[in-house]
């Protein structure tokens, strides 16, 4: 059966680079070349940055008329997407020399870049500038992309899972999550109630922080950039670079079912590129989540707060599981908190004085009838907090 399944995987990539080889030589001049450059972010001395170059028109932003045809339609754009291998990207740097990166066989770019002199203190976003060197075009295709530079003040960063995490996508079932994959835009996407004002909160803090940092890293892949961008926007979820996958075949991987070593290493990175800052990691249990962060907590010791895992998947087996991950999270020094909602993650952080007793009310608003349902096996893997305690302003169970 492994044999079967390596060969598949083999000719299934090969299939997919004569396509694209033939695509190429055959539809040179289908569209032209764009850059699509992603949220960057960075210190005051280096920042990292990560793009693509396709072909065509970018797909419009959603409509509230917009039905299902035209909804598979534009997903279907998102995913034949003509990507353009070999391209040259020039990033121009404040200051300092221009960055010429090459493009992979995905189209996708990466650069490190090195403002002289740094990134201002007093902006949270900064601007450079990328033109599209080869293919050449006239006049030059110029872009811009935004960097996230936290200031030195910041209490902690998030890093948050997407799916649902933060926006309801069945991805514990293929069908649901094609379902909403396909048939759905940025503006009937449904995320869990309180999400948006339990972001808003963990980033503005309840210390004298001006600013604390969010960053999203997810499997699902870099095709679904705008749509997610677009839907954080229209729900009022703070914005932060989206570290997500790209879903093409390669050799080892028909489909992107590995979540694990993409995640790790995005995170690695961001945690890497600012070691004095402490951490909070929010996911679900619907796939690795908790095992990744686990491994997260066991490679930067007390460099992570808490934990928070939205309960997607009440089965025995699975809760006993993520107890035993929680178990070895506290002996480490943190803390995995298993949730069936937004407020009982909030009403932790209110607890540890990372967000304010106001910010709690306003999630507890928004989340107080999701939070009335009943748990599903938590309290049997949480040690700190119960999630069966009632929520501010709600007269307690009788």
């Amino acid at each position: 059966m492994a044999d079967w399944k390596t060969s598949l995987q083999k000719f299934v990539h090969r299939v997919e680079e004569k396509v694209d080889v033939q695509r190429q030589k055959y539809a040179p001049g289908s569209g032209k070349a764009r850059i699509d450059a992603y949220r960057g972010y960075g210190c005051p001395d280096r920042a990292y940055l990560k793009g693509r170059v396709l072909r065509g028109n970018p797909v419009p932003a959603s409509d509230p008329e917009h039905g299902v045809l035209m909804n598979v339609a534009n997903m279907v754009q998102r995913f034949e997407s003509d990507e353009v291998p070999g391209a040259r990207v020039r990033v121009y740097v404040p200051g300092g020399q221009p960055v010429t990166v090459t493009t992979d066989g995905e189209g996708f770019f990466e650069a490190w870049v090195h403002p002289r002199p740094e990134f201002a203190p007093n902006a949270l976003w900064h601007s450079l500038v990328l033109e599209l060197e080869h293919p050449a075009s006239d006049p030059p295709h110029r872009v811009e992309a935004q960097v996230l530079v936290p200031p030195a003040e910041s209490a902690f960063g998030v890093i948050s899972d997407l799916d649902d995490t933060v926006v309801k996508t069945g991805a514990t079932s293929l069908l649901r999550m094609a379902r909403t994959t396909f048939l759905s835009n940025a503006r009937t996407r449904v995320p869990f109630p309180g999400v948006a004002a339990f972001y808003r909160a963990l980033q503005k803090g309840a210390g004298e922080s001006p600013f604390n940092p969010i960053w999203y890293v997810s499997s699902s892949p870099w095709n679904l950039h705008d749509l997610l961008t677009e839907f954080l926007q229209i729900q009022k979820i703070p914005l932060g670079p989206l570290m997500l996958r790209d879903w093409g075949m390669n050799a080892g991987e028909t489909l992107a079912t590995r979540h694990a070593g993409h995640k790790l290493a995005a995170i690695k990175r961001i945690m890497d590129l600012f070691p004095s800052l402490p951490f909070i990691l929010i996911g679900d249990s619907g796939q690795e989540d908790p095992e990744i962060y686990h491994r997260v907590v066991h490679d930067y010791p007390d460099r992570i707060q808490a934990v928070y895992i939205r309960n997607v998947t009440p089965r025995p087996d699975r809760l006993g599981s993520i107890k035993k991950l929680a178990d070895e999270v506290e002996k480490a020094g943190s803390t995995l908190l298993l949730t069936d909602d937004t407020l009982a993650a909030a009403r932790h952080a209110a607890s540890k004085g990372w967000i304010t007793e106001a910010a709690l009310a306003e999630v507890a608003a928004d989340a107080v009838e999701e939070h009335r349902r009943t748990p599903s096996g938590t309290g049997t893997v949480n040690r700190e907090l119960s999630t069966e305690t009632p929520p501010p302003g709600a007269n307690p169970k009788p």
